[in-house]
């Protein structure tokens, strides 16, 4: 049997239970029943009689269709089986544990008790249900789930004809070449077609000899939308998936056919054959629809603006394409690299272009020519598709953002000794750059050196922590919010640079101070924590908060879309629900604390 005080403390940390009065609370903690579930066992199945709503405290719980598709994966503190409760009494779905746990069961009457009785649980498991369910996605699918648990592998000195017979007795069109643990590359039926029989190559020939070395591959923790994307934009039809230099599994075109590709990777397929600047406009003038649609989708707002990212970035490789097949071949390698939200993975329905390019050193003065006009046609041609020229000037068309390697490391010193305004303005943009095209490596050399000189300097870091402090969070002194108080957007707040930015600004110092790599601002989050930049707690409550300002950030863009406006950053709090404006102004909380903590705690100064 649960102690009733345990269960009270848990539930306090679990809307809508967080709203119940402390006597309710504790009455409705004695009717919780405790249930040990070991992974793979049955919770309910579809059509079952239900006792009650159950609520995950430990371990992990999948919900299943009727199909047996998987359409939820809940964690700790997820609540399942109301919509059968609140329907007929019968199970809608299957639920099933992943792994072992503890449930909570609230019996059906109390629930049914609750829902009539509280506003906040009436509110709250309506609008759960009006959600609905979703049929499971490619696009927001785990590489890991997706991939072949044991792909067939062979060595580089095994023969053309023992790989064959290979791919023949397992019935694969590839194999992935290793030697250990360590993977080499990857030969497919299409070599065997192409560098074999079609030349007359002897059977006998090594492996080695055809495969192809270091192919593109993709990490487990990747999504779905990225398989496609990759496979239409490089029109490839094998990836490996690989982890820690290790060959983990193989995805083919064929591991796809039974999902249905969403308008993200259509928009992607039709950009990168794109022969024309307006076939690519007529690409991205389709983006606000697909906004709409992924929202209505109830996805989250990472997986959103990373497939809205995905479509910018095939659109910025493709007019760099289009702009060397008339310029010709560049004459030294580049690397074009996206700062701001597209840096960041976290492009919306309102984004203009930040951009700059990274030379190698054997650049020569007459080579600006070239350069300089591919920039033009690439920014030019961002602007017709709908990513506006930056108005603070800070793309490749400026001579000051296209500029060799050695200049670039000059520029990045510079700002972290002398770190006036300027520099830690500068800093902040640069630090979220991202390759877009070109030769990466170029930027690779880039980043690893900054982020050790920079988090050396305690200096710069002060300053950048100061500077990371100036966009506040839009709280008012007594429960409410500070809007703007006059011109267009009066008794509204800025989601964007009250929102999200000061999440993005705290994301970036903790990379900062932790030498971490990633870009994104949740990513970096997350990596904070791993590394002990900040606590656990820290993390889970600005990762809860951040996901919160984001998501109401699109959900508001998709409904100023569909009532024929342009999407913009500005809501009125008069807009959202009691439960929403309540729980938003805890996010902002939550934001304002951990600015707080950070400034005290590392001497920001001002």
């Amino acid at each position: 049997m649960e102690d009733v005080q345990t269960i009270v403390s848990f539930l306090e940390t679990v809307h809508p239970y967080d709203s119940l009065p402390q006597d309710e609370l504790a009455r409705v903690a004695g009717c919780f029943s405790r249930r040990e579930v070991a992974a793979g066992e049955t919770v309910y199945r579809h059509g079952d009689r239900l006792v009650g709503l159950y609520l995950v405290k430990r371990g992990g719980v999948e919900i299943l269709e009727p199909s047996g598709d998987v359409i939820s994966v809940l964690g700790p503190r997820n609540s399942f089986g109301e919509r059968g409760l609140m329907r007929d009494g019968r199970a809608a779905t299957t639920a099933q544990a992943t792994t072992d746990g503890v449930l909570l069961m609230l019996p059906g009457d109390e629930f049914r008790r609750l829902f009539a009785a509280s506003p906040a649980f009436e509110r709250f498991f309506t609008r759960r249900r009006t959600q609905g369910y979703r049929a499971s996605d490619l696009t927001t699918q785990k590489v890991a789930d997706l991939m072949a648990r044991k792909p067939v592998t062979c060595g580089p000195a095994e023969t053309i004809r023992a790989a064959a017979m290979k791919m023949r007795d397992a019935g694969v069109s590839s194999l992935g070449v290793v030697e250990g643990p360590t993977f080499l590359g990857i030969v497919t039926t299409r070599d065997m077609t192409n560098k074999v029989v079609a030349v007359g190559l002897d059977p006998s020939t090594p492996v080695a000899e055809v495969m192809t070395r270091d192919p593109i591959a993709l990490p487990p923790e990747a999504l779905g939308s990225d398989i496609l994307h990759v496979m239409l934009e490089r029109r490839i039809g094998h990836l490996p998936v690989i982890e820690d230099g290790r060959l983990v599994g193989m995805i083919t075109q064929t591991d796809l056919t039974r999902f249905q590709a969403v308008s993200s990777a259509q928009l992607v397929r039709d950009a990168a054959t794109a022969e024309s600047l307006p076939e690519l406009q007529a690409v991205t003038s389709r983006i606000p629809k697909l906004l709409v649609q992924l929202v209505a989708g109830h996805n989250s707002h990472e997986v959103v603006t990373r497939l809205i990212t995905d479509i910018s970035d095939t659109v910025t490789r493709r007019l760099l394409a289009l702009a060397e097949a008339r310029l010709g071949p560049p004459p030294v390698p580049y690397c074009w690299c996206a700062c701001g939200s597209q840096g960041r993975q976290e492009q919306t329905g309102v984004s203009d272009q930040d951009n700059c390019l990274i030379l190698s050193d054997k650049t020569l003065p007459a080579d600006d020519a070239y350069f300089s006009e591919l920039a033009r046609q690439v920014s030019d041609g961002l602007h017709a598709c709908g990513y506006i020229h930056c108005p603070g000037d800070m793309m490749a068309t400026n001579p000051r953002w296209r500029q060799r390697l050695s200049v670039w490391r000059q520029y990045f010193l510079g700002w972290i000794d002398r770190p006036d305004p300027m520099a830690q303005m500068l800093s902040s943009v640069m630090f979220d750059l991202r390759p877009i095209g070109g030769d990466e490596g170029l930027f690779h050399e880039l980043q690893a050196d900054t982020l050790a000189v920079a988090a050396k300097n305690s200096i710069f870091v002060a300053h950048m922590i100061s500077n990371s402090l100036k966009h506040t969070p839009p709280l008012g002194l007594i429960r409410g919010f500070a809007t703007i108080r006059s011109g267009e957007h009066k008794n509204h707040i800025d989601l964007k640079h009250n929102g999200v930015v000061p999440v993005i600004d705290l994301g970036r110092v903790y990379s900062l101070i932790g030498q971490l790599e990633p870009v994104n601002t949740r990513a970096r989050l997350q990596a904070a924590e791993n590394a002990g930049v900040i606590s656990v707690s820290g993390a889970r409550d600005l990762v809860e908060a951040y996901d919160m300002i984001a998501q109401i950030r699109l959900e508001n863009q998709a409904r100023l879309i569909r009532s024929g406006r342009s999407p913009d950053n500005f809501l009125a709090p008069s807009d959202l629900s009691d439960f929403e404006r309540s729980h938003l102004r805890d996010a902002f909380v939550v934001v304002r604390t951990m600015q707080s903590a950070l400034g005290s705690a590392r001497g920001a100064r001002t």
